[in-house]
């Protein structure tokens, strides 16, 4: 299609790249979620009719075509990982004031700016409104004081030590392509541009499954923070495009440092081995397995309503409880409560009240775990039935009923798909070792967790401070661990992603992209003036601080003049 944006009378975004708008002639529709739900069949066979050019979106309803963006060609790919090239030379040498300090402030007070939009965004790309909300609220612990001051702590220090000045600083890879996934592209984007204030240029790819939401904030949300701090153009570039061909052009550019990747395990590790082979950083955010234990003293009412949060979404969250392990003492009881909880669940509509459920495309493979569980010993609690958005059972509907699944024994346990590996759709198996002493089972207990060979949040509930520490001093697997807490709350300033295992290829870790895509450099300096060299203290430090502040305050200015200035050692102030 290339009739003009103007015309069509649609919302309409390009791709951006160099500081500029690009459009291709080819686009991407975005179909409402209630269009999708009410008619799947047919909202894809007219999605594809409009891509194809074999219908124009004036033959279509009001409402049903929520926005398209720009489809980007082999060249303009390119020409985004050039101009984030050029652009990363620049930036790196801003002050920490500008590129980090002055980022999180601003996109920080932007969140807050446009809570209503990114949540309607959020809706757009079918998340239910309370999913909505809480993926919002990682945002805003990510860019909390808190979070900040910790990781500007950790991005340089300086020490005065026998006449040197001897700095510990992380510096920047350079350009960081990301691509999200297509459950989450909004948040898992925003989260990508955290790359940035580690003095980073960004590529980031919005999914054709699910592009306008990516496009939009990235383009009419986080641009005017790079612009209000003075940033180059290409510091940030937008580019819808197939994930194959794209990241081929990705691995194979001298421009490109790291790689971003948010998606299924198996896909994830060959993306993994590609970068090593191309000399890439690979910063992977892959499936979890989460582990919750539950230990005699917990209190049930809440650690049901944690292990409720299992089905968020559906269950297509990779930072959910996917298993429970509880403490045979309080077994039935705890099983009753979630059972409670998971009955009252409904699906619906993504922007209605109270709905948490998503549809889930394909049931084949949760009808494959479920009997895989139910032909290893395990008992279906309740659920276990597709339903329509009115909450009916039937095989030909969109949505999984909430199943709670009980499993005896915790040796024979990892036998079952369902705990072995992550499910990504509503099924909780709950776990029940055989009665024993407290001091074998908490031993098991650490050892199933440990076993695991997913690694992205584990927790436990117990009023036991000998079982906390056992399990916090323990536990190696994980990017997170909470105890006595929400098991998906977000909280500043620990990490809200990265882990361990498959979570994280042989990399992984918790991931604070601004962390991530940044790597360790220790300088130092003796100055040519013996008196300056032998005056040097800890006031020296003092004086780089200042310096730097004053520096970045100058916004556009500030970033422009660090480029010549990195060049001589004051530079190492910044």
């Amino acid at each position: 299609m290339t009739e003009n944006v103007e015309a069509c009378g649609i919302p309409s975004l390009s791709s951006y790249v160099r500081g500029k708008d690009v459009e291709s002639g080819q686009w991407v529709y975005v179909l409402s979620a209630r269009a999708v739900l009410d008619d799947s069949f047919a909202s894809l066979t007219l999605k594809r009719r409009l891509e194809s050019g074999r219908a124009s979106p004036a033959e279509v309803p009001d409402g049903v075509i929520a926005g398209r963006v720009a489809l980007a060609d082999t060249e303009t790919i390119q020409e985004a990982l050039a101009a984030a090239a050029e652009a990363a030379k620049i930036w790196r040498a801003a002050p920490l004031a500008t590129r980090f300090d002055g980022w999180m402030q601003l996109l920080r007070a932007t969140i807050d700016e446009h809570e209503d939009e990114l949540i309607n965004l959020l809706t757009l790309e079918g998340h239910p409104l309370e999913l909505a909300k809480w993926e919002l609220s990682g945002m805003r612990e990510l860019t909390r004081i808190e979070t900040a001051e910790y990781l500007r702590g950790q991005m340089r220090q300086d020490f005065a030590i026998d006449g040197r000045r001897n700095i510990v600083r992380r510096q920047a890879d350079g350009v960081v392509c990301v691509t999200p996934p297509a459950n989450a592209p909004l948040v898992s984007a925003l989260l990508g541009t955290m790359c940035i204030p580690g003095g980073n240029a960004a590529v980031i790819r919005a999914p054709r499954s699910a592009p306008y939401g990516v496009t939009y904030v990235l383009r009419r949300l986080v641009v005017p923070i790079l612009e209000e701090l003075g940033a180059p153009p290409g510091l940030l570039n937008v580019v819808c495009g197939n994930p194959g061909p794209m990241l081929d052009i990705w691995l194979d550019s001298p421009h490109v440092d790291d790689i971003m990747y948010f998606g299924d395990v198996p896909t994830g590790l060959k993306v993994e081995r590609r970068c090593v082979d191309a000399g890439k950083k690979p910063i992977l955010e892959l499936a979890g397995n989460d582990v919750v234990l539950v230990w005699k003293d917990a209190d049930l009412d809440r650690a049901a309503d944690a292990l409720a949060e299992s089905f968020y979404g559906s269950g297509q969250l990779c930072m959910i409880p996917n298993q429970a392990v509880v403490h045979p003492d309080v077994a039935d009881d705890l099983i009753d409560r979630v059972a409670q909880r998971a009955r009252r669940l409904h699906p619906g509509y993504p922007d209605q009240e109270g709905v948490l459920l998503s549809p889930v495309l394909r049931h084949d493979k949760f009808n494959d775990f479920l009997k895989d569980a139910v032909d290893k010993g395990a008992t279906v609690v309740t659920g276990g039935h597709g339903m329509e958005i009115d909450g009916t059972r039937s095989s030909s509907g969109f949505f999984l009923e909430p199943t709670v699944l009980r499993v005896d024994g915790l040796g024979e346990a990892r036998e079952l798909k369902a705990v072995k590996h992550e499910t990504f759709f509503p099924l909780l198996p709950i776990v029940v070792p055989k009665s024993t002493d407290d001091e074998t089972l908490l031993d098991a207990f650490i050892d199933f967790t440990n076993s695991n060979v997913y690694g992205l949040r584990n927790s436990l509930w117990t009023a036991d401070d000998e079982v906390t520490d056992r399990f916090v001093a323990e536990t190696v697997t994980g990017g997170l661990l909470k105890v006595n807490d929400s098991h998906i709350a977000f909280t500043a300033p620990l990490p809200s992603h990265g882990g361990t295992g498959f979570t994280g290829g042989a990399f992984g870790e918790a991931n604070y992209p601004v962390l991530r895509t940044t790597h360790l450099q220790g300088v130092s300096v003796i100055r040519s003036d013996p008196a300056r060299s032998a005056g040097l203290s800890a006031k020296d430090t003092k004086d780089t601080k200042e310096t730097e502040d004053t520096e970045g305050a100058r916004g556009a200015k500030g970033t422009k003049g660090a480029q010549n200035e990195g060049e001589v050692s004051d530079a190492l102030a910044r």
